[in-house]
């Protein structure tokens, strides 16, 4: 990788990383629903150019909009606003990687061999080290709504992988369009208060709002495809793992998180199972006809 590539990936992962911090913020003063509605409309407007109806997808693009949008983002937050600190929740989003291998094992009868089955089991083992630490015990909740977001999302990338000539500024654009109207109707029947919450927010919830929504929706996956376009998936896939590490970093120097050494461990085998499957998986891709 040409050093301006390395250095741009490094920025993204910076980018993605640092994301958890203001999410955090803005999820203690703003509702998760509400907060997830509001950066959606954001990214709406800013993505309004990019619309374009896509003949025979837009029912697939729904699915996914309501998957990662409605669903995902909501439990993501939800998790994000429960816990103590954002060390432990940027590790638990990680396990998308292993639910999505799961299922696609039971949905599109993809095969595993044993090293991708040692990954996941990697995986959920660094969750069972970390859950168990006395501080994350306090707010497993957070952890299991975590969890629900990542396998949420993996069942989007089942409909991802159906989608044909879409990129991502269009597929982030109508994600956003389908989602904030029902998130926002969602926020009013299940949440109170969001009047008033709005009227009260600090600039470090709405910098929440905009970073999420125009810092790691835009800058972040628009330098991702970027490079993806440029550079085999094997080479930037695991490079991709760093994101939750710099999370981790930017938790204990802004939000003063505690990291013990059992959520090191957990950590530890959650992104090296992670690894293992995505370098098995793409290894797999290259040696098919």
């Amino acid at each position: 990788m040409k050093p301006q590539h390395l250095a741009l990936m490094m920025l993204i992962n910076m980018v993605w990383g640092f994301s958890f911090i203001p999410g955090k913020w803005a999820v203690d003063e703003l509702s998760p629903i509400l907060f997830t509605g509001l950066r959606y409309a954001l990214l709406a407007v800013a993505l309004l150019p990019f619309l374009k109806i896509k003949p025979g997808q837009m029912r697939l693009i729904f699915g996914i909009a309501m998957f990662t949008g409605a669903l995902h983002f909501t439990f993501f937050y939800t998790g994000l606003s429960l816990a103590d600190d954002v060390s432990s929740v940027a590790i638990a989003g990680q396990m998308g990687v292993p639910f999505a291998t799961i299922v696609a094992m039971i949905f599109l009868k993809e095969r595993i061999g044993w090293k991708r089955a040692s990954g996941i089991g990697l995986s959920f083992g660094g969750i069972v080290i970390m859950s168990f630490d006395p501080r994350v015990f306090s707010y497993i909740d957070a952890m299991i709504v975590t969890m629900m977001a990542a396998l949420l999302y993996s069942f989007a990338l089942i409909f991802m992988k159906r989608l044909r000539d879409t990129n991502p500024f269009e597929l982030q654009g109508w994600v956003a369009m389908f989602s904030w109207p029902v998130l926002f109707l969602v926020s009013a029947l299940t949440e109170s208060g969001q009047v008033a919450s709005i009227q009260a927010a600090s600039s470090s919830a709405w910098l929440g709002v905009v970073y999420t929504a125009l810092g790691a929706s835009l800058i972040g996956h628009a330098g991702n495809y970027y490079l993806v376009q440029r550079y085999d998936v094997s080479l930037t896939a695991p490079m991709g793992l760093l994101a939750p590490i710099f999370g981790v970093c930017f938790g204990i120097w802004l939000n003063d998180d505690i990291v013990t050494g059992r959520m090191l461990l957990g950590s530890a085998f959650v992104l090296g199972g992670c690894l293992i499957i995505a370098l098995r998986k793409r290894q797999m891709e290259v040696a098919s006809p």
